[in-house]
């Protein structure tokens, strides 16, 4: 039976990074956030701490998120919050020989943006790392056998980014993404609030809107929630009652794009890799996979049956964790080449 490892798989996402240890599962999970002084660029806080600042800073204080969109923005910032993050799980987890490290990042990384991950990584005390795409981490900590000659269709939809990826004997043969993920969608529901009820609220309540009622097939879901926020012509505070139909009307144009990027996915794939996902089914990972009625949607518009994975939100990080464990007796190219590995 296999222990503890000394290994980190990392998810470096839009919204949050999380950390998996194989014998101990999901270590970290924390807003992928950083909070500097503006004058100096001295950080103040980083994940969670920081996150509770967003929106209530003095003028002095910036909350930054480093990742945006599935794009690393600030490297020195994110090279900050993994050197911290790493270092709390070592100090916590770890004695005596120092982990390996590796890391997921969003599909279409530059080597630029590449090296400052590995950096920040290395200067956190680790002593190799490796760097794994979303789509493939996600495959895998789904359950996926990538490396088998049969089509496996992952849809990951993240904070920043969707990523659509068609793999198979352990390489993508299609793989698309766009810049919508749930922030997106957050925004859309602030957007249809301030113009439909003239009443602006925060993120953190958009979100709580979609977490709670949001739905992808409003004929499933007749709920309602209310929110609060600050009339745009009083400037006083207010709260209205927002239904479920309403959270679906405001993100519709983000699903359409969404099922759009999927078509064209299916549309560019081989017929006999089409064939196999049409028997095995869409994957769904991320936190975007939680969503209400969306499976369904997917499912009815693809004609091919689509389902969230288990444990979705957690499933690049898993498959980060179990990739590194491969590298501990295979070869890096072999897993790529499409060799049997068993998981």
């Amino acid at each position: 039976m296999l222990g503890i490892s000394n290994d980190i798989g990392i998810d470096l996402g839009t919204c949050s990074v999380q950390a998996y240890v194989r014998g101990r599962g999901i270590v970290l999970h924390e807003p992928s956030v950083v909070a500097v002084y503006r004058d100096s660029g001295k950080v103040l806080e980083v994940g969670r701490a920081a996150q509770r600042m967003i929106g209530r800073t003095p003028d002095n204080i910036q909350a930054v998120c480093p990742v945006v969109n599935g794009v690393i923005s600030d490297f020195e910032l994110t090279g900050v919050m993994l050197h911290y993050f790493i270092r709390k799980i070592v100090g916590r987890s770890f004695f005596g020989r120092k982990p390996r490290i590796a890391i997921c990042v969003p599909g279409g990384i530059t080597e630029v943006e590449r090296k400052a991950v590995e950096d920040a990584a290395l200067s956190a005390g680790t002593r190799e790392v490796f760097i794994i795409e979303d789509p493939v981490a996600a495959a895998i900590g789904a359950g996926l056998d990538i490396t088998a000659a049969n089509g496996s269709m992952v849809v990951d939809l993240g904070g920043g980014t969707t990523d659509v990826a068609v793999l198979s004997l352990g390489g993508f043969v299609v793989t698309m993404n766009i810049k919508i993920g749930g922030n997106h969608m957050n925004s859309a529901i602030i957007t249809y609030i301030r113009k439909k009820y003239n009443l602006l609220i925060g993120e953190p309540s958009a979100e709580d809107l979609k977490v709670n009622i949001g739905t992808a097939y409003p004929a499933l879901l007749d709920a309602a929630m209310e929110v609060r926020g600050r009339n745009l012509d009083t400037g006083l505070p207010n709260r209205i009652l927002i239904t479920s139909d309403e959270i679906s009307e405001a993100i519709k144009e983000q699903l359409d794009a969404i099922l759009k990027l999927i078509h064209s996915a299916l549309e560019a794939t081989p017929p006999e890799l089409v064939a196999d996902i049409a028997e095995r089914g869409i994957v769904m990972t991320g936190g975007g996979a939680l969503l209400h009625g969306l499976d369904l949607l997917i499912s009815e518009q693809m004609c091919i049956n689509a389902f969230p994975a288990e444990n979705p939100s957690g499933c690049a990080a898993i498959g980060t964790g179990m990739y590194i464990e491969h590298i501990a007796k295979y070869n890096v190219g072999d897993m790529m080449a499409g060799k049997e590995i068993e998981y």
